[in-house]
């Protein structure tokens, strides 16, 4: 299974802004240019993610993105649900499936998936901004113009 680059850029701007100092907004522009992204793609997940109440955005001068609540707050299960829109990863019913009767497949696959997410549930966005990945985000906020 792979995650769709929707989910990837959700969790890289969740984790990016882990990083931010109190009162402190990042900008789209800025976390496209660290993550070399494109720029229209990344203004489509922030405002899914914003739909979702994770991100709280502010336009203008001096606007930009922050994490609505705290790190510890949110569950890479439940945030991977949400971006990836998955609820099975194949569907016997469309097209149907000469199969369908007999087969044992869909029962495997729904299985992994469930242990999948069941597993992600164990962590928080604290847990995967631990080290060493915590250190190459406030690395990536050094690079930022007018950054200590």
């Amino acid at each position: 299974m792979q995650l769709t680059r929707f989910t990837d850029l959700g969790l890289r701007v969740l984790m990016y802004l882990t990083w931010q100092e109190d009162g402190q907004l990042a900008t789209i522009p800025e976390i496209a240019e660290r993550f070399e992204v494109s720029r229209n793609h990344l203004v489509k997940v922030v405002h899914f993610m914003a739909q979702q109440g994770w991100l709280q955005t502010s336009r203008g001068k001096g606007g930009g993105l922050a994490l609505a609540r705290a790190p510890e707050q949110y569950r890479v299960g439940e945030v991977v649900r949400a971006l990836e829109g998955l609820s099975q990863l194949i569907d016997c019913a469309e097209p149907p499936c000469a199969l369908r009767p007999g087969c044992r497949l869909k029962g495997a696959l729904d299985l992994a998936l469930a242990a999948f997410f069941q597993t992600l549930d164990q962590y928080t966005l604290r847990d995967i901004i631990a080290a060493p990945t915590g250190e190459a985000i406030i690395r990536l906020h050094r690079l930022a113009p007018g950054a200590k």
